[in-house]
């Protein structure tokens, strides 16, 4: 799954398009956690909820607070139109 179609999917309402891959990666990277952005990228190239517990050495309620809160940020406002082109 490329990034572009796992932020359309984890953003609610999108109404622009995103930028560049890179330039996403590079904004992901500063606004979450480094334990959110691992997250997420193992979680772009499929990796199982028991290899990503174990990688990011986190237990079950946390690994759920680490989903919830990286879903929060990217539906926060802020952060969509950072990751949106400028019209």
């Amino acid at each position: 799954m490329t990034i572009y179609k796992m932020l359309q999917n984890d953003i609610k309402v999108l109404n622009r398009d995103l930028k560049s891959e890179d330039e996403i990666i590079e904004i992901l990277k500063k606004r979450l956690t480094k334990k959110e952005f691992k997250y997420y990228l193992m979680r772009l190239e499929g990796v199982e909820n028991e290899l990503m517990k174990k990688e990011l050495n986190v237990d079950d309620e946390r690994f759920d607070e680490i989903f919830k809160t990286t879903i929060k940020k990217l539906n926060a406002e802020k952060l969509k139109y950072e990751l949106s082109t400028r019209v």
